[in-house]
C-alpha cells in the first residue's frame, strides 16, 4: 500500500522540474512512511510513497522496465491478488522477472496487454503507467474503488495523486472551492468524478483514463451488470461460502504482520473466522490471528442506543474472539482523546475534506495508530451491508417507497451542517436532479417484479454511492497510519454475483443478510449470527458533548465558517445541555469544527 504521484505535460521539460515532484511526493508520506522515490523523464515525472507489505527488498518504485533508458514508468498502489497466477502466465509469454513483487506483475502486465491490463487484474489497486514510446499516461482504478485516485489538468497534461494534497503541491493546482463543490460536499450524494476541490476529479472507480497528444481519454474497464440467476438457496449458500473464502485466503499474503478488526457483528466475525482457520491450516493448529475492537471508557455505564445503534458491542467482540481463537485486544478511547484538537486536525487534513463523522472518525484514526503498533495490515469487513442486503433501507418501507437516496432518511438535514442560505445552493434541487441520473444507471433485468426492481435500485445506489465515502474513509484514515486495510467482501466476484442475486434468496429468513448468515452458520456464535444490525459506535459521554459544544462556539467565533454556516439552525444544537444532545444534532456540530479545521489548514479560495 502506497501512495503515487506526479504529471505528464507536452508543454514543458519534467527534468527541469525536481522540486515539484519531491514536494508532491513528500505530501504523501503517511501513506508510505518506508521509502520514497522519483523519476524524471522529459515530459513526465512519477514519484512514489512506500508502505513495504510485499517483497520488502525487492518492490521499489517507481519500478521501471529497466534501469537505463526505460519504456515503461510505473507507480503503484495497492495489492493484487493474482499476482501468482499472472507471473506463471506471463513467464509463459516470455517475460521475465528479477522481484516477487506484485508491483512488477502489473509492470509486465502492462508491457503485455497494454491499456487493457486493468481487465486481467483482481484486488484492490490505483496506479499510474508512463509509457515512453507511446508518450502515453495511462491512470487505473480498481472496479469498486478502494483505492483513491485524483487528477486535475496543468499546462499541456494532467497530474495525479493518491490524495488532493498531493496535487495541491503543483504550483499550477491550488485549493479552490466553488458552488458546485459544496453541493457535492454537503449534499451526501457521493457521486463519483467531481470533488470538494474546483477542478480536481477522480478516476472512477472500475475506470482507465488515458492521456496522450490527443487529449484526455476516460473509460469504464467494469461496472454492475444485470443477469439471470438461476441457483436454488442451497446452491447460492455454497456459492457465497466458497467466493468470500477465497476473497478472505487471498488478503492473508504479506511478509509484514497482519491483524483482523472484528467488532462483534456479523460481517467481522464471519471474515475473522474464515482468515482464522486458513491461518491455522497454513501455520499449525495453534496459529492465532490478532484482532482489535473499538470502546470508549463510558460505553460500559452510559450506552444509549439511538438511530444507528441497537446495543453494545465489546461484549459481541469479546466473545467472538474467544469462539474463533483470535489474539483479540480491545482499544479503550476516552472523551478527551476524541477532543483533542491535535487529533481532530489530523483527521481532517487525512479526509483532505470538511465532511466525516465526528468522534467516530476520530476513534476510528486512533485505533488505527494503535494497530500500527504491532500490524501493517489489518483486514476489516466493510461492504457486506452493501453486499448482502444489511441497512435499514433494504427492509423499511418507508426507505423503500421515498424518491431519494435512502441514507439521507437517516442523515437528511438534521445530521448536515445546514449551510448559510444566502449562498443559494438549492441543494434540494440538486439532490433530485442526481437522484434521477442515478437511477438511470441502474440496470435492470426484463420481466422484474416492482419489489426485485426496487431492490436493484438499492443495493446499485449502496454500492456505488454509499460505499464509495465508507471506503474512503476508511482508507484516509488507515493510510494516515501507515496501515494497509484489506476489504475482502469487496471482492468484485463476490460482488457481482451478489448483485445477481434475487432479492428473495438475500431475504429468505425474513431478516438483513441471510445469505451471510446461513453461510456462516458455523463459524460464528448464535448471539453474534442473530444480533440486529449495529453501527460503528460513539461516545455517548456528556464531556464530550460539552467539549464539542465548547469547539463549536469557538468555530462560529471565526468569519469564514460564519460566511458558510447558518447560525441561526445551529444555535439551538449549542444551547441543549449536553446529556441530552441527540445523534443528528451532535453531527451537525461535528461539522462545524471540522469546517473550521479544514478553512485554517488548506486556506481555500472560496469562489461562491
Amino acid at each position: 500500500m502506497c501512495g503515487i504521484t506526479g504529471w505528464a505535460s507536452f508543454h514543458s521539460d519534467a527534468r527541469t522540474q525536481t522540486p515539484v515532484i519531491e514536494a508532491m511526493t513528500a505530501a504523501l508520506i503517511p501513506r508510505g512512511p518506508d521509502a520514497g522515490g522519483v523519476w524524471l523523464g522529459e515530459r513526465a515525472a512519477i514519484g512514489h510513497r512506500r508502505l513495504a507489505v510485499i517483497d520488502l527488498e525487492g518492490g521499489v518504485q517507481p519500478m521501471t522496465d529497466r534501469p537505463d533508458e526505460p519504456d515503461i514508468v510505473l507507480s503503484y498502489s495497492g495489492e493484487v491478488y493474482n499476482h501468482h497466477e499472472l507471473r506463471t502466465e506471463l513467464r509463459a509469454l516470455g517475460h521475465a522477472f528479477r522481484t516477487r513483487s506484485d508491483t512488477e506483475v502489473v509492470l509486465r502486465a502492462y508491457a503485455e496487454w497494454g491499456e487493457a491490463v486493468a481487465e486481467h487484474l483482481e484486488g484492490m489497486f490505483a496506479f499510474a503507467v508512463w509509457d515512453e514510446r507511446a508518450q502515453r499516461l495511462l491512470l487505473v482504478r480498481d472496479r469498486l474503488g478502494v483505492k483513491p485516485l485524483f487528477w486535475a489538468a496543468v499546462d499541456g497534461g494532467l497530474a495525479f495523486a493518491s490524495e488532493p494534497k498531493g496535487l495541491f503541491a503543483h504550483p499550477e493546482i491550488r485549493p479552490r472551492v466553488d458552488a458546485d463543490g459544496l453541493r457535492e460536499a454537503y449534499s451526501l450524494l457521493f457521486n463519483t468524478g467531481p470533488t470538494v476541490w474546483s477542478g480536481v476529479r477522480e478516476v472512477e472507480p472500475g475506470g482507465v483514463l488515458v492521456l496522450d497528444r490527443g487529449g484526455i481519454h476516460e473509460r469504464r474497464y467494469w461496472q454492475l451488470e444485470a443477469a439471470d440467476h438461476t441457483d436454488d438457496r442451497d446452491t447460492a449458500i455454497e456459492r457465497i461460502h466458497v467466493l468470500v473464502g477465497a476473497a478472505a485466503r487471498s488478503r492473508l499474503e504479506a511478509d509484514v504482520p497482519l491483524c483482523s478488526l472484528l467488532s462483534g457483528g456479523i460481517d467481522s466475525t464471519v471474515l475473522t473466522a474464515l482468515l482464522a482457520d486458513e491461518l491455522r491450516l497454513r501455520e499449525g493448529p495453534d496459529a492465532r490471528i490478532r484482532s482489535y475492537a473499538v470502546d470508549y471508557s463510558d460505553q460500559a455505564e452510559r450506552f444509549t442506543g439511538d438511530v444507528l445503534r441497537t446495543g453494545h458491542d465489546t461484549p459481541y467482540a469479546t466473545e467472538a474472539g474467544a469462539y474463533i481463537g483470535t489474539d483479540h485486544s480491545t482499544v479503550i478511547l476516552d472523551p478527551h482523546a476524541l477532543l483533542d484538537p491535535e487529533h481532530r486536525k489530523a483527521v481532517v487534513v487525512a479526509r483532505d475534506s470538511p465532511i466525516g463523522v465526528g468522534d467516530m472518525d476520530t476513534s476510528l484514526y486512533l485505533l488505527f495508530g494503535e494497530i500500527r503498533r504491532h500490524s501493517t495490515v489489518a483486514l476489516s469487513g466493510e461492504a457486506a451491508d452493501e453486499v448482502f442486503g444489511g441497512y435499514p433501507w433494504f427492509h423499511n418501507p418507508k426507505a423503500l417507497a421515498a424518491e431519494t437516496f435512502p441514507w439521507l432518511l437517516v442523515t437528511g438535514d438534521e445530521a448536515a451542517m445546514p449551510l448559510n442560505p444566502e449562498l443559494d445552493l438549492r441543494i434540494g434541487e440538486f439532490r433530485d436532479d442526481t437522484y434521477r441520473t442515478a437511477l438511470a444507471a441502474v440496470p435492470h433485468l426484463d420481466g422484474e417484479t416492482p419489489t426485485e426492481h426496487r431492490q436493484r435500485e438499492m443495493q446499485h445506489l449502496s454500492l456505488t454511492r454509499w460505499l464509495r465515502q465508507l471506503l474512503h474513509r476508511k482508507d484516509r484514515l488507515s493510510m494516515a497510519q501507515g496501515l494497509e486495510v484489506r476489504v475482502p467482501y469487496c471482492d468484485h466476484r463476490l460482488v457481482e454475483y451478489a448483485f445477481t442475486t434475487p432479492w428473495g434468496l438475500k431475504s429468505f429468513d425474513g431478516r438483513e443478510k441471510s445469505l451471510l448468515r446461513a453461510m456462516g452458520a458455523d463459524l460464528a456464535p448464535d448471539s453474534v449470527l442473530h444480533r440486529p444490525k449495529n453501527h460503528y459506535p460513539a461516545t455517548h459521554h456528556p464531556d464530550y458533548n460539552r467539549g464539542l459544544q465548547r469547539m463549536a462556539r469557538d468555530a462560529l467565533a471565526t468569519e469564514r465558517v460564519r460566511a458558510l454556516a447558518d447560525e441561526t439552525r445551529i444555535k439551538p444544537c449549542l444551547d441543549t445541555p449536553p446529556d441530552r444532545l441527540e445523534w443528528g444534532h451532535r453531527l451537525r456540530l461535528e461539522r462545524v469544527v471540522d469546517l473550521a479545521l479544514w478553512l485554517d489548514h488548506y486556506q481555500p479560495e472560496l469562489a461562491l
